[in-house]
């Protein structure tokens, strides 16, 4: 997640799961971001079947944002395309996991962040990164604005007293 001294006003106060990383670089979708786009209404109709109702199209990120990933918690985490962490994978658009049940929770993503080779170490060297465990919650929650808040409380210690911070500290 986005530390509080990240300049950078795409990533304020954001919590991003991490879906690779390696030498080459690192691939991320930011999660509490949502867009006002209806998911049934912007997706393709394969795809918009998949959707609940009401689910909104999360800014996944400011790289490639006509591209979309899907992300679901699995009840058999063996059908996920790959798996994030626990039974929260990506979904295979082409594959009939997601389209039989299967799913507890899905949600769309459109873009992603990116970081090049070694750019994601010196940001976390320079701790413009909170390095933090995911939860399901955390990916499929409907109270966006609290989670940066929520995912530092659990982180406890200090970490509790920066959840706390309101966004603009001049006006505490």
């Amino acid at each position: 997640m986005a530390a509080p001294a990240l300049d950078d006003p795409n990533f304020r106060r954001t919590v991003v799961l991490m879906l690779e990383h390696s030498a080459d670089g690192a691939l991320g979708l930011v999660l509490n971001r949502p867009t006002p786009l209806v998911s049934r209404e912007a997706l393709p109709a394969g795809l918009a079947d998949l959707m609940p109702e009401d689910e909104r199209v999360h800014q996944g990120g400011p790289v490639q944002p006509e591209a979309v990933i899907l992300l679901a918690d699995f009840e058999d985490a063996s059908r996920a395309a790959t798996i994030a962490f626990g039974s929260v994978g990506i979904v295979d658009p082409d594959a009939e996991a997601a389209r039989h049940g299967g799913v507890r929770a899905i949600r769309a993503f459109g873009g992603y962040a990116g970081w090049g080779a070694g750019q994601l170490e010196r940001e976390l060297e320079d701790e413009a990164w909170v390095d933090a465990a995911a939860d399901a919650d955390d990916v499929f929650t409907h109270d966006h604005r609290g989670l940066w808040s929520r995912v530092l409380e659990r982180k406890g210690g200090s970490w509790r007293l920066i959840a706390r911070m309101p966004e603009d500290p001049s006006v505490n």
